[in-house]
């Protein structure tokens, strides 16, 4: 008879075993949940440190877009080149510092970019948010207290007037809340052009326009019997048809009680882009009240009813644009205080007035070959209701008939796209 032998304490060591095995996975598994907190905790702030970046980079091209220094690529008329970039950078660390990397302000480095033909057209801006004392949690048990992130972003302020026909990139923009007003292209200043209708680049006697002391006024050139329609005139415009300007429907100011659709698409946003080389159409119907109208749409969206709209602080060739917002700017924190975005700033079409002049009959279409960046009412001063509106000159974009590739939407009311160009 066999006798089965066991060994004494076998069954005690499968015992121990198992609690070795447990205690270990216990340990890998707890030392790979304490590793993805400080994975976490480091990516998070990587994330934190691009979007302070991000936000910095297109808040400092947004000060150059509105500075008037991409209508003078070389700088030598306008001059403002230097004081803009040191304004960016202020607006651009004030940016990412509000913007907190693991729990507090990273540090900014502001850096500014431009070569060659057309570069200060498009001038680009590089920041760069870092933070080299970002605490660690159970990475100490390594040795590692702390960790660093960093995150770079540029941006670019894009206006193609500053490129030739032939030069590969001077694609032409498209921007959104065009006003119905189409200018012909001539100087108020003098005889001359307001771009090259061809090539799209500013007319060196144009450039005078930007920041001038004397604000421009214009006003409507035909307001009864428009068919046919009067010879382009320097500075007044012709009403844009509904069809090529349709009424927005939404993001109307409060004061949209009673307004006509003509005066919807000045004090609201028109939400179809008008893109440089496009065709639009003009309004030939009769309205004798079109002074008036634009005058009340005007004070509307430039809150200056009761004189306290937005004005314009600081003018060029000395300084950069500063724009203050007025005591009824509907944003309480902007009152008094430096702004980069205002109502008052608007872009109005600039059309090829060179060609043939249409014949009466059907709404004439005309070629938009620029566009001409405008505050309006830059005392903050209400426009009276003959319909002459006091304008400064920001910005000049031209395009030409030339120009050829995908437009570049534009950014709200400024025909100076800002982009995103690398992170």
């Amino acid at each position: 008879m066999h006798r089965e032998r066991t060994i004494s304490g076998r069954k005690g060591e499968r015992g121990v075993v198992l609690l070795l095995v447990a205690i270990v996975l216990l340990f890998v598994v707890g030392a790979m949940a304490v590793l993805a907190i400080d994975l976490v905790t480091f990516y998070t702030a990587r994330s934190e440190a691009q979007l302070a970046a991000d936000g910095a980079a297109l808040a400092a091209a947004r000060v150059l877009a509105n500075s008037g220094t991409t209508s003078d690529p070389t700088d030598v008329i306008l001059n403002v080149r230097a004081n803009a970039e040191i304004l960016a950078t202020t607006v651009a660390t004030q940016v990412a510092v509000q913007n907190k990397v693991g729990g507090r302000a990273g540090e900014v480095n502001v850096s500014f970019q431009g070569s060659g033909l057309g570069a200060g057209s498009n001038p680009r801006v590089t920041v760069q948010v870092t933070r080299n004392d970002l605490p660690t949690f159970f990475a100490r048990i390594w040795g590692r207290t702390q960790v660093s992130v960093a995150a770079t972003a540029t941006a670019e302020a894009y206006n193609p007037s500053g490129f030739a026909a032939s030069v590969s990139g001077g694609a032409p923009v498209a921007p959104i809340c065009v006003k119905p007003w189409v200018l012909p292209n001539k100087n108020p200043n003098d005889s001359s052009d307001i771009f090259n209708a061809t090539t799209g680049t500013i007319e060196p006697a144009a450039l005078s326009l930007i920041g001038k002391d004397a604000p421009v006024s214009f006003v409507a050139l035909c307001t009864n019997n428009c068919d046919p329609l009067p010879t382009p005139t320097k500075w007044q415009y012709y009403s844009g048809d509904p069809s090529s300007f349709p009424a927005p429907t939404q993001a109307l100011p409060n004061c949209k009680v009673g307004l006509n659709p003509y005066q919807k698409s000045v004090a609201g946003c028109v939400q179809t882009p008008i893109a440089c080389n496009s065709i639009v159409k003009l309004d030939i119907s009769s309205q004798p009240n079109r002074n008036s109208d634009t005058a009340q749409a005007v004070n509307c969206l430039t809150h200056s009813e009761a004189d306290n709209g937005d004005r314009v602080s600081v003018r060029p060739p000395n300084q950069s644009f500063q724009f203050v917002g007025g005591a009824d700017n509907p944003v309480a924190a902007a009152i008094g205080k430096n702004v980069m975005v205002s109502d008052s700033l608007v872009t109005v079409p600039v059309f090829d007035s060179s060609v043939a002049w249409p014949p009466p009959g059907s709404p004439p279409s005309v070629q938009v070959i620029g566009f001409v960046q405008l505050f309006l009412n830059p005392d903050g001063e209400a426009a009276e209701s003959s319909g002459q509106i006091k304008t400064t000159v920001v910005n000049l974009v031209g395009c030409g008939t030339t120009a050829t590739g995908q437009p570049i939407l534009g950014n709200g009311a400024s025909a100076v796209p800002v982009r995103l160009i690398s992170r």
